[in-house]
């Protein structure tokens, strides 16, 4: 009942409200992206959705307009250099993930669940598969975020997916929820131009 029905209502009750309450914030956040670099504001990327679908995912613009599009940024050599003052600011606070909520109303996504990987993530695609984790709508949070995010490994990262695929519940999406807010705050597990930078650490120890 929870996973089917519930979760969904929940989703577009508050995403609706989301949308409404923080509609001063987007028009502040515009106007700071286009002071900072000209362009357009949001960046729209192809995402892996419920059931490996894609749908296009919105982010606010983070990074300069002469950026590769369709690479993680992990994989762009020296990413540091594509970011703008602004878009480091609102990946440091995760507030370039705000208009993912438009993508949480048209349902292509859930406000917890895994991440969406990229079209091009075939190596996180496959081993999320193991796990069933790619049959559930992707989230805007998740269990695996609040457990690493950029730090993971992929084969972590896709375990913990699994994991909160098995528990899914009210209370575990509450746990996951109320855990972002706290890794937001304290900044924990964001790497830029990085992945498994958890496991580099170690080696470096």
């Amino acid at each position: 009942m929870y996973r089917n029905v519930i979760k969904r209502a929940l989703d577009i009750i508050l995403s609706a409200c989301g949308l409404l309450v923080l509609l001063p914030v987007f028009v502040v956040l515009v106007i700071a992206i286009k002071l900072d670099d000209p362009g357009t504001v949001f960046f729209s990327q192809k995402r892996v959705g419920a059931h490996k679908k894609h749908f296009m995912l919105y982010k606010f613009r983070t990074m300069k307009m002469s950026t590769p599009h369709d690479m993680p940024t992990h994989m762009l050599e020296n990413p540091d250099q594509y970011i703008t003052r602004v878009g480091r600011f609102l990946r440091k606070s995760s507030l370039d993930e705000l208009p993912q909520i438009w993508n949480i109303l048209r349902g292509d996504m859930s406000i917890i669940g895994p991440r969406p990987a990229l079209w091009n993530q075939f190596d996180l695609i496959e081993e999320r598969e193991k796990y069933g984790a790619n049959d559930a709508r992707p989230g805007l949070t998740g269990w695996a975020q609040i457990n690493g995010r950029d730090e993971l490994e992929i084969d972590v990262k896709a375990k913990l997916d699994g994991e909160y695929i098995e528990n899914m519940s009210f209370v575990f999406d509450c746990k996951c929820f109320f855990g972002t807010i706290t890794s937001v705050l304290k900044h924990e597990g964001v790497v830029e131009g990085g992945t498994g930078e958890m496991n580099k650490e170690k080696v470096k120890e």
